[in-house]
């Protein structure tokens, strides 16, 4: 019969874990004994060597029995096994359509400013946004912007975005890149980083840049240019 080898517990009890320092430390009182006694009794250096071996050996052996425990839940991956290849830099460009009129609203007011603010503060918009590749509203639908935006500036209208831009069309189906950044809606050109992805866009970073391409003040309707750079797998 094959002996079983012995394997380490996934979680050590506290008992355990003291009983280990304290033989640690013991040890540690032992390894410094014994390496004076090795010095003042060696009779030559070959000797002298022999025993430092010896002794740097067990001590790393100790350290890995009192730290080893503490790393069981984290190990290195090669990035092949998640069929991570060359990393690439890629970029999108589409419309953002914002769209509070008519039967159908891609956004929706979910919570009202708590104080009377020229900025909205406080106030809240949940979003489901098509990302189309023209401006028109007819033009070829790409994706969705799913999340919320809320207004987060008492001085000026900055906005808190966080959202997913959701694909539907070709090897991008399913995939979403996750932005999370600060709107100043009446700057020209705006900038916002991406802090992830999912799907084709796993590990995914870079930034994107909003630029408002017709606003409606009256309905608060708006179309906005979204430039995005993304370096992903």
């Amino acid at each position: 019969m094959m002996k079983k080898t012995p394997t380490w517990s996934s979680s050590v009890t506290h008992s355990t874990l003291y009983m280990w320092t304290q033989s640690y430390s013991n040890f540690q009182t032992k390894v410094v004994t014994l390496s004076y006694r090795a010095s003042t009794m060696a009779t030559t250096p070959q000797m002298l060597a022999t025993q430092f071996i010896i002794l740097s050996l067990l001590f790393s052996f100790a350290l890995i029995l009192v730290q080893g425990e503490d790393q069981d839940f984290v190990r290195a991956l090669d990035r092949k096994l998640l069929g991570l290849k060359k990393e690439k830099f890629s970029h999108f460009k589409m419309y953002w359509h914002d769209i509070y009129s008519g039967k159908n609203p891609s956004a929706v007011g979910v919570v009202n400013p708590p104080i009377n603010s020229s900025t909205l503060f406080g106030s809240v918009s949940m979003i489901d946004d098509p990302l189309t590749e023209g401006p028109e509203s007819s033009s070829k639908l790409l994706g969705k912007a799913q999340g919320f935006y809320a207004s987060a500036s008492q001085k000026e209208v900055g906005l808190l975005m966080a959202m997913n831009f959701h694909f539907n069309q070709g090897k991008y189906n399913g995939s979403t890149i996750t932005i999370l950044g600060r709107n100043q809606v009446f700057n020209k050109v705006r900038e916002m980083p991406v802090i992830g992805g999912s799907g084709l866009f796993r590990f995914a970073r870079g930034y994107v840049q909003a630029s408002t391409h017709t606003f409606n003040p009256t309905t608060g309707d708006a179309v906005v240019e979204y430039n995005i750079y993304v370096l992903h797998y």
